[in-house]
């Protein structure tokens, strides 16, 4: 099947297959007009012309009804192509009867009619269509008890004619396996694909499953720890209270425990919020440059990073959730900073491919072994020490790219360093003003549990 046959509704299908159908027939006809024309112009078989070139007229017409059928927008039901397959059938059975009966090589065109209706009908159908065939290519012996010697074709002698059905076998032989072999492969690799697909649709899912879990979960604990979190709060501003005239040391260790609360309070907070979960933030337009822009606003070692945009990428704009999408770019940047040597710069690169914007981040750290990089993206699994990273970071990023249509790629060489490549869908947009002009805000803070929770 072609590939545009693949997931879409059943009518549509049908009407693709139809088109194939009429695409193959088309040439099947002007197969059957040169044979007709080589075979007569050689002079070696005396064929009845005007009958053969009747039923290919037969045939283009009935192709041309079937080619404006395919193209309306009625209904193209299995029983139609069926029908018109096991036409087929008996048009080759007249074409045989006329061109030498059961003793013509090319009745091996029967198993090409037979294959298409096994790839293109359901079964009771592709059972029918070999049940004509299997009649039709009978009736020819039937015909030959009818009139016994046939219609004589030729004047050569029997060994002659021996050869020469040899040569025909050889020659059918081969026009049968070619339509075979390309109809089957087309439909093995149409079938290998819809495989590959339904992988990754399976794989995706199962990611977008984590994900929701994952925002369940931070939820969850941003709601049950809240209270443990206000009453030591509450109780630390008491302590303060009390403490007032206590030494300096006593009143700073308060303090510092004061903020270590507000900073876990604004984490479960900021979990809660953007745990995955980018549902109702409005995709705006952004440009490449205000994307880079502010991914890197506040970023630590800042200045090592090298940033750098294609022309034909600064005029594209990024289309989805804004916060979403810089978080994304940050955690790459931040991934590549902490896997550099201290003051190693760091490469961000944008460039337009096919509408989408590819922004790699290189790093000069010490590479990725394959057997881990084939597992990077996964959640909770980290290349970083204990207690720098749960794992969150690129799954996130990762999930993000393919709900918007796009992807997250992965290069390392051991020893040169580590690339990754975030694509995501771009358009053209009128260059009036800002991107987000009216619309832009401060970018929200990255959640303190997933600026470092990536491998």
């Amino acid at each position: 099947m072609p590939d545009a046959a693949r997931n879409l509704p059943r009518p549509v299908e049908d009407r693709i297959k139809v088109r194939w159908l009429v695409r193959l027939r088309w040439a099947a006809l002007v197969g059957q007009t040169v044979t007709i024309a080589v075979v007569s112009l050689g002079r070696i078989v005396h064929l009845p012309v005007r009958p053969l070139l009747l039923l290919v007229a037969i045939g283009t017409l009935g192709n041309v009804c079937l080619e404006l059928w395919s193209r309306s927008s009625r209904r193209v039901p299995a029983a139609g192509i069926g029908l018109v397959m096991i036409a087929d059938a008996l048009l080759l059975t007249a074409t045989l009867a006329f061109s030498g009966s059961y003793s013509n090589p090319f009745s091996t065109l029967y198993l090409v009619n037979v294959a298409l209706a096994t790839v293109l009908l359901p079964p009771r159908w592709a059972w029918a269509v070999l049940g004509v065939s299997l009649a039709g290519f009978g009736s020819l012996f039937a015909l030959d008890l009818l009139k016994p010697g046939g219609l004589r074709l030729s004047e050569l002698d029997h060994q002659e004619l021996m050869k020469l059905h040899l040569q025909g076998m050889w020659v059918a032989l081969a026009i049968a396996a070619v339509f075979i072999v390309y109809v089957v492969n087309r439909v093995t690799r149409a079938l290998q694909r819809r495989e590959l697909e339904l992988v990754a649709e399976r794989s995706l899912s199962a990611r977008k499953d984590k994900v929701a879990s994952l925002a369940t979960l931070a939820a969850g604990a941003a709601h049950e720890l809240s209270t443990p979190l206000t009453t030591i709060a509450v109780v630390t501003r008491e302590l303060e209270r009390m403490l007032a005239a206590s030494p300096p040391e006593v009143r700073s260790d308060l303090s510092l425990i004061r903020q270590q609360i507000e900073r876990c309070q604004e984490i479960l907070g900021q979990m809660a919020v953007h745990a995955g979960e980018n549902a109702g933030e409005p995709l705006v337009p952004l440009s490449p440059a205000d994307w880079v822009a502010r991914a890197l606003e506040g970023l630590l070692d800042r200045e090592r990073v090298q940033a750098s945009i294609d022309p034909q990428a600064a005029v594209l704009r990024l289309e989805g959730p804004a916060a979403a999408i810089v978080r994304a770019l940050r955690s790459l940047v931040n991934n590549a900073l902490q896997a550099s040597p201290p003051g190693e710069p760091i490469q961000v690169r944008l460039r337009e491919s096919g509408g989408f914007i590819r922004a790699a981040v290189s790093d000069r750290g010490p590479g990725i072994p394959p057997a881990t990089l084939a597992r990077m993206g996964e959640p909770f699994f980290t290349t970083k020490q204990p207690g720098h990273g749960m794992g969150l970071g690129l799954f996130l990023t990762r999930t993000l790219a393919e709900q918007l249509g796009g992807a997250l790629e992965m290069e390392s060489a051991p020893g040169v360093g580590t690339t990754a490549t975030l694509r995501l869908p771009a358009s053209i947009r009128p260059a009036s003003g800002s991107p987000l002009q009216g619309s832009r805000t401060a970018p929200a803070p990255w959640p303190a549990a997933s600026a470092k929770a990536t491998p």
